[in-house]
């Protein structure tokens, strides 16, 4: 518990990082030791722990990084202070004064050349932040300048800082021979290079004066757009986005790009751009209010809201389009009938259930508000019967996070995690573990049971025997690297800053898209087949999919959360927590998704009982209740969601034309009477 007190504390993942860490420590606390002895050999040694563990950190762990930056021990005064630690072993050997103040001057010039790089990168960097970012629509008209070399750009201070690598060797080869050439040298090479630096640099800083002014690359993108025409657009913001939550996004792609209507993708915060996953549909990310009110999109009649957020009020304001709520998912939270709701003209359901959630909670939204589409993102699901088991049963638990408040705590990975993956060992299973992607953000608890849990699959993976599983791993990891790195490259993800990515941006052709569809199933099948059928997972990047774990396994434990209504689709068995201790008639009054499920107390005295559903399907009772569900929760198989969701964007894109032409209508002939 104090090993994992400390990881927790120092943002460092294991024991091979925490060894890091020490030796990082060790090496800085090691330096006045030595300078002041003083002791050539030892420091040398020391300067170069501190230089390789600090480089591989930022690699490792930068979550430890930035935890040193936020106690201002910033990389910059890490090296001042390895410099100051020199010059005092120097003084403390008897070097020359004149090496001592050239050593003093070249490092003090060094330092001053590093401020001043920075200070021209700055000046670039602002000059090429535009007010939008594109995908997927020609710009090549914009005049955007290349961006600066990668070597000059990216990475700059630990490059730049770096360079007092000569100084330091020369001195230290100086102080060791007796001779100061060395030193001479070194000092030259340091200064020499920052000076060649800076003035590259400069000369980046005189390409990006050309830079277009914002006005110019909103103008163009307005032009781009008018010749594209959208018609729909999926409207997304997040105060703090991350790759974590732009799965509300990604999930709605494939369904967009199967509309008979143009569709766009208007995001909001930059650092989703990156996040995004592959489509040929145009993307425009606009940061600013102001610049998202320059946007021209007259023919714009629907916008699809995945989320609620306070900037989603920017684009309510456009009166000619039809607004509709479709969140990221049903299910049974308060978030999933929030009252904000009523500032959408339509709000779009999967099923009867999220209707009658949306009355339960009485916040005055029409019935004819609410819309029941489907959910399009679960067609390829794979259904109970098709499923081939393993030789273990496989437990998918997916507990949701802790949320943003206590009161909206549902997660049960606090009260009962740690003790429900004891008694999942200890009955033999397989258990893929997939925590919701912001678990342990607000609570220490949940990341303390987080760690315990993936500590509990770790050692009970040893216990299994491991050897060749891993060796599998080990051979299946290139070629998985390889795959992932043609995947980034297919959906888009150019490399360079954003003026860059805008600047290639170009109208997306059909090329790739099969050979996208194929590398992701090549890339499951490689990742499964590598695990082997009996090891367990802990599974927190984008891939493997939510979807595809829901293939893999044959029972899901849960909390209440979206997860739960998608897995109704395949008609499996799965388990809902009930950590609060309700009653069951209670907990099934209280969720529609418990329907269909088999309740787990905080104590998990039904788990074996639970279980057997999945050993012998003849002791399935909830098997007719899940098939009633799912027409409930996710509506029926006919129509496909598909084919509902295309109609309900066609019906109200219809409606909002309708209506846009009765207001030119009603205005003609105010004009027409006005006198010449």
């Amino acid at each position: 518990m104090t090993f994992r007190w400390l990881c927790g504390v120092l943002r460092v993942r294991g024991k091979t990082d925490f060894l890091l860490v020490f030796l990082f420590a060790a090496g800085f606390a090691a330096l006045p030791v030595f300078a002041l002895l003083p002791s050539l050999w030892g420091f040398a040694v020391a300067s170069a722990v501190t230089y390789a563990a600090d480089e591989v950190l930022h690699t490792r762990s930068p979550a430890f990084v930035r935890r040193l930056a936020a106690l201002q021990l910033t990389r910059t005064l890490r090296f001042a202070v390895r410099t100051v630690m020199l010059l005092a072993l120097a003084e403390r050997l008897d070097a020359p004064d004149a090496v001592l103040v050239a050593a003093l001057a070249v490092l003090s010039a060094h330092f001053t050349l590093v401020v001043l790089y920075t200070a021209v990168h700055h000046a670039i960097r602002r000059r090429r932040t535009l007010p939008v970012v594109v995908r997927n629509l020609d710009m090549s008209g914009a005049g955007i300048p290349q961006s600066p070399p990668a070597l000059l750009y990216r990475r700059f201070l630990r490059k730049l800082l770096h360079l007092d690598l000569p100084a330091h060797a020369g001195l230290l080869v100086a102080l060791a021979a007796g001779a100061w050439a060395p030193a001479g040298i070194g000092f030259a090479l340091t200064a020499g290079l920052a000076a060649a630096a800076v003035a590259a640099l400069l000369g980046q800083l005189r390409r990006a004066r050309r830079m277009p002014s914002g006005d110019e690359v909103i103008a163009e993108v307005n032009r781009q757009l008018a010749g594209y025409r959208p018609e729909v657009a999926l409207y997304f913001s997040f105060a703090s986005v991350s790759r974590d939550f732009m799965y509300q996004v990604n999930m709605w792609i494939e369904t967009l790009e199967q509309l008979d209507r143009r569709p766009l993708i208007i995001l909001r915060e930059r650092a989703s751009f990156r996040y995004l996953g592959r489509t040929s549909i145009p993307v425009v990310c606009v940061p600013k209010a102001d610049d998202v009110a320059q946007l021209e999109l007259p023919e714009v009649r629907v916008v699809l809201y995945p989320g609620n957020a306070g900037k989603n009020v920017h684009m309510l304001r456009v009166a000619e389009a039809k607004h509709v709520f479709i969140g990221h998912g049903d299910s049974d939270k308060l978030a999933s009938s929030n009252r904000v709701s009523k500032v959408y003209d339509e709000i779009w359901v999967a099923g009867r259930a999220g209707r009658d959630r949306y009355q339960r909670v009485r916040h005055a939204i029409s019935d004819s508000a609410i819309v029941e589409v489907g959910r399009p993102q679960l067609s390829s699901i794979r259904l109970h019967t098709d499923h081939v088991p393993g030789p273990l049963p496989t437990v998918l638990y997916a507990p949701t996070w802790e949320g943003w408040s206590d009161d909206d705590c549902h997660t049960s990975l606090i009260p009962m995690g740690v003790r429900l993956v004891e008694k999942l060992l200890a009955e033999n299973v397989r258990v893929l573990y997939k925590p919701h992607p912001l678990t342990g953000k607000r609570s220490r608890a949940a990341a303390e049971a987080d760690r315990a849990v993936r500590e509990l699959l770790r050692a009970d993976n040893e216990r299994r025997d491991p050897r060749e599983a891993e060796a599998a791993m080990a051979v299946a990891a290139p070629r998985l690297a390889e795959i992932q790195a043609r995947l980034g490259e297919l959906s888009g993800r150019l490399t360079g800053d954003d003026a860059q990515q805008t600047r290639e941006a170009r109208v997306a052709g059909p090329e790739g898209e099969a050979e996208w569809h194929e590398l992701r199933a090549a890339w499951h099948r490689i990742f499964w087949e590598s695990r082997g059928p009996v090891r367990h997972q802990v599974i927190t990047r984008q891939l493997p999919t939510l979807y595809e774990c829901f293939d893999q396994a044959d029972i899901l434990v849960s909390d209440v959360s979206s997860v739960v209504a998608d897995f109704v689709a395949s008609l499996k068995p799965y388990v809902l927590t009930n950590a609060n201790g309700l009653s069951d008639e209670a907990f099934r009054a209280a969720y529609t998704t418990a329907g269909g499920a088999y309740l787990l107390d905080r104590d998990c005295t039904r788990l074996p009982e639970i279980l057997d559903s999945v050993r012998d399907p003849r002791h399935d009772p909830m098997a007719p209740e899940r098939r009633t569900l799912k027409e409930y929760v996710l509506g029926p198989d006919r129509p496909s969601s598909m084919e509902r969701f295309n109609a309900a964007v066609n019906a109200l894109a219809e409606k909002a034309a309708a209506e846009q032409d009765e207001r030119c209508e009603g205005r003609q002939p105010l004009v027409a009477g006005l006198p010449g």
